[in-house]
């Protein structure tokens, strides 16, 4: 018969899954150095805009590519602008695994969608309709920050928006599943849709931001913003691969 200890015993740690936002860069070319260059050039102006961000490299645009990817030059080059690379999807067998011998965590894909077999297609299309509609479940009650978020800080919404009453500074980043609502100047960085919700929206009472996402999809406000959105209130939203900025 077993015998049950009198005394709690507490463990040295727990395991636990967990989920975190990434940086995604989705490669367009397998020439590498084009890829350094471009970087170089982006981040010119502004050295330490990531702070060791992780980073997955998604490979689902060049897979089928004959050349090779020098993927030691192409780690070398996300860790000099203080990224971490630590994944890799979307490639060809080739390419993951000479990802992997650098050390790079294999991904998975996004599934498939399916298809429907030649000469059932209507009665496919009817079972989905009845059997398979998926009911979004409800978000959580909105994360609300009502103090200042200065340079480094981060704060996360997981499973819901985040709302936001002050000044988000230059540095600072918001994240939230659903969608970001600042109240105030946005000047630092901005992600909706972090695990991958493509309707999730961004809104500013003073739009000013440093970076925008919305469901992996990023965009670096380089250069000043259009007149009607630049300091003023506006929306973010997603159109297709393009992140749209505009007035409220």
């Amino acid at each position: 018969m077993a015998v049950e200890p009198t005394g709690a015993v507490r463990p040295s740690f727990d395991l636990k899954s967990a989920q975190l936002p990434v940086l995604s860069v989705v490669l367009r070319d397998t020439d590498v150095r084009v890829l350094v260059d471009d970087l170089a050039a982006r981040l010119a102006d502004d050295p330490d805009f990531f702070d060791n961000d992780p980073v997955l490299i998604d490979l689902s645009h060049v897979r089928e590519a004959d050349s090779e990817i020098d993927f030691a030059v192409l780690v070398d080059a996300l860790r000099s602008h203080r990224t971490v690379p630590v994944a890799v999807c979307g490639g060809s067998d080739r390419q993951m695994a000479d990802a992997r011998a650098l050390g790079l965590v294999a991904a998975p894909d996004a599934a498939p969608a399916r298809r429907p077999a030649p000469g059932i297609q209507e009665v496919v299309r009817e079972v989905e309709v009845v059997h398979e509609v998926e009911v979004p479940a409800p978000l959580a009650d909105a994360v609300i920050v009502d103090k200042p978020l200065r340079s480094g800080q981060r704060v996360y919404a997981k499973g819901t928006d985040i709302v936001v009453l002050s000044m988000v500074s230059y540095g600072a980043e918001v994240i939230a599943d659903g969608n970001v609502h600042v109240y105030a100047p946005l000047r630092g960085r901005a992600v909706a849709g972090a695990r991958g919700n493509t309707e999730a929206r961004i809104f500013s009472t003073c739009m000013e931001a440093q970076l925008l996402s919305i469901a992996g999809i990023y965009r670096t406000i380089e250069t000043d913003l259009p007149a009607d959105v630049a300091g003023k209130p506006a929306k973010v939203r997603l159109e297709g691969e393009k992140i749209i900025i505009e007035p409220v």
